[in-house]
């Protein structure tokens, strides 16, 4: 846990009319390596939408369209293909094969993401929902658009209050859900996506995933004071085991359109792992190590259990 901090990247600034590789950070674990991103932090955005694409057939091409307002971070989390991005003058390819690095797309820029390998997750983080009226799906309409720009579209979002102190103790088993979200079926392979507030009861300020998970390894053991989480299964399969202190249940997750909101004050236990499982977490919020209670004898005391 303490490998964190020292590799917990500064704010840096960004430059939002221009595309870049970013490198994020990765925490070399013998259980598993771990990278994370934060709105704002990593990314020049806060996260309103995250979606992520799977089971992609060889030679299939996606996107081939442009956004007015959205921005995009676009991470290969498993597999590899090249994101081709356009920005009204000249093309250029970027290769994604790395979990620890991804490419930021700026609004009104044209892409579309090609060549994918066999097992390619490809996980697009998104400053905006999903909206019909911000696509621009014809690229000499796109060229148009970037002589001529249209005025800026104003995004209303739900929110929600902020958050109970009080629920660490109060929350228990009953407090953990398992979700369905949406499964997009396309023949250029499926999409999930999960908008904040609404498919889940946070706003997400941090993902994180975990892969190169060795057989047998065990993960989490911990418990969170305020962060909420929703835990998937991006690709393969592995076991949560939950405790509140007063009894346990087991969650197998093996779908990436499934995943389970582990609420704060709910001990949590990774194991499990099949071969190749990538585990994707969405929480609440950034990286705070005073957020993470690590001694199950001290997570007892605070929910009053001893």
């Amino acid at each position: 846990m303490a490998n964190f901090l020292e590799m917990k990247q500064a704010k840096k600034a960004f430059n939002t009319e221009k595309e870049e590789i970013i490198q994020l950070p990765k925490i070399f674990d013998e259980r598993g390596n771990l990278s994370f991103i934060e709105g704002k932090n990593h990314i020049p955005f806060a996260i309103e939408r995250t979606y992520w694409i799977y089971d992609v057939p060889g030679g299939e091409i996606r996107g081939s369209h442009a956004f007015r307002q959205q921005e995009e971070f676009i991470v290969a989390l498993s597999g590899s293909f090249d994101v081709v991005l356009h920005d009204g003058k000249e093309e250029r390819k970027y290769q994604l094969n790395r979990s620890y690095r991804g490419v930021y797309v700026p609004r009104m820029t044209w892409r579309r993401m090609e060549n994918f390998s066999t097992n390619s997750l490809c996980l697009v983080l998104s400053s905006t929902r999903f909206d019909e009226n911000d696509y621009i799906w014809e690229f000499d309409r796109f060229i148009e658009e970037l002589r001529n720009p249209q005025k800026p579209h104003t995004f209303n979002y739900p929110t929600l209050p902020p958050t109970d102190k009080e629920a660490f103790r109060r929350n228990r088993l009953a407090d953990c859900r398992i979700f369905d979200l949406p499964k997009v079926h396309d023949p250029a392979g499926n999409l999930t996506a999960m908008n904040n507030c609404t498919d889940v009861p946070f706003e997400v300020k941090r993902v994180f995933y975990i892969y190169d998970i060795p057989s047998g390894t065990t993960r989490g053991a911990h418990a969170h004071r305020e962060a909420y989480q929703f835990i998937v299964a991006a690709s393969s399969s592995f076991d949560l085991t939950l405790d509140d202190g007063h009894e346990t249940q087991v969650v197998h997750l093996d779908r990436p359109f499934r995943g389970l909101l582990v609420a704060p004050g709910v001990w949590c236990r990774l194991e499990n792992f099949s071969s190749a499982a990538v585990c994707m977490v969405l929480a609440s919020d950034i990286y705070r190590q005073e957020d993470y209670i690590c001694d199950y004898n001290e997570f007892l005391t605070l929910k009053q259990c001893k």
